[in-house]
């Protein structure tokens, strides 16, 4: 399984992904969804917003599903529910995904299987913006403690 869970994958995952398409992105910016891939446009990412209720979301047009997505996609960042997560994992394998990304609280072990046997790298139960934050955001430098133990700054993303 290509279940990733250490910090080189998630800094591997950060560092060369730049295509992210959020399901359940929200147009309301006090939602996490909002507010994770503002942070992540703000950091350099193409955010692709995937909700079939908007147009746009974020200056970017609103795609209503993966698969209407016209272009590659690096990650699949899902802000669903666990047991919407295997539809998603299929689509991801669709479309060629490299990453899928389940977001804080959200674990499917199915759609892991799934996910991985196609090649796809998994991410479970982990904000995209936390840990990009925690990585490669200089987090640390607020004095939180981050779990990383380095004698070198971060490099940009």
């Amino acid at each position: 399984m290509l279940l990733i869970d250490d910090i080189a994958g998630l800094r591997r995952i950060l560092t060369t992904s730049r295509v992210v398409a959020v399901v359940g992105l929200s147009a309301h910016w006090n939602r996490p969804s909002y507010f994770a891939a503002k942070y992540l446009q703000d950091h350099g990412y193409r955010i692709v917003p995937v909700n079939p209720s908007y147009q746009e979301v974020l200056g970017q047009p609103c795609y209503p599903s993966l698969t209407a997505i016209p272009f590659p996609v690096d990650v699949i960042d899902c802000f669903r529910r666990a047991e919407e997560i295997m539809a998603l994992a299929r689509a991801a394998v669709e479309i060629n995904a490299k990453v899928l990304w389940m977001q804080l609280g959200i674990r499917n072990e199915q759609a892991v299987a799934v996910a991985s046997a196609a090649g796809l790298d998994v991410v479970q139960d982990r904000c995209m913006k936390i840990e990009h934050a925690r990585i490669l955001g200089g987090l640390n430098w607020a004095g939180v403690n981050t779990g990383i133990i380095s004698s070198k700054r971060p490099l940009p993303a």
